[in-house]
């Protein structure tokens, strides 16, 4: 009985950097490779974000497709991390908002608007753990004062001591 094997040889995938990234305070770098697939790939390893886009793109101006990834991932690291903070403050300070949404929204990493719902720009996870903790905390506050007057900060300073180094990194 003859059995015959056959060597396949594991192509590498070659990833060229694109770009640097920031996620929760760290600099990652954007790495991109083509490959016969129909779906993008994404993976996070070592402070790298590896992008793995079907062939027809290759030689093609990716920054569109490349922003449009790179959205959907900050969308999806917010999702996951801001449910976590938004019960930290409001076990902290015993109330929450009637709801909160991951919305891309300018001039601002995150808002109370009227309806006292709190919304967070998944932008926001650029930047370190405590400082999105201070933004999402601020906008808590909102829920009780509209304006930043004494009792606003003294509410901000009774769930966050220290929330002055991170007032003007937001």
């Amino acid at each position: 009985m003859n059995i015959f094997r056959t060597k396949v040889k594991e192509i590498k995938t070659v990833y060229t950097k694109v770009a640097d990234i920031i996620i929760l305070g760290a600099t990652f770098e954007v790495k991109v490779a083509y490959k016969n697939v129909k779906v993008t790939e994404l993976n996070f390893e070592n402070r790298e974000v590896k992008i793995v886009l079907p062939l027809k793109y290759k030689n093609k101006d990716i920054t569109k497709i490349l922003n449009i990834i790179l959205n959907k991932m900050y969308e999806q690291i917010a999702k996951k991390e801001v449910e976590a903070i938004m019960e930290k403050i409001r076990s902290k300070l015993k109330f929450a908002p009637e709801d909160y949404k991951i919305a891309f929204i300018k001039n601002a990493m995150a808002k109370c608007n009227n309806s006292k719902e709190i919304v967070v720009n998944p932008y926001i996870m650029k930047y370190d753990m405590p400082t999105v903790e201070y933004m999402i905390l601020h906008e808590y506050c909102h829920l009780k004062y509209k304006t930043h007057s004494k009792g606003f900060w003294e509410l901000v300073k009774k769930a966050m001591p220290q929330y002055q180094k991170f007032e003007y990194a937001a």
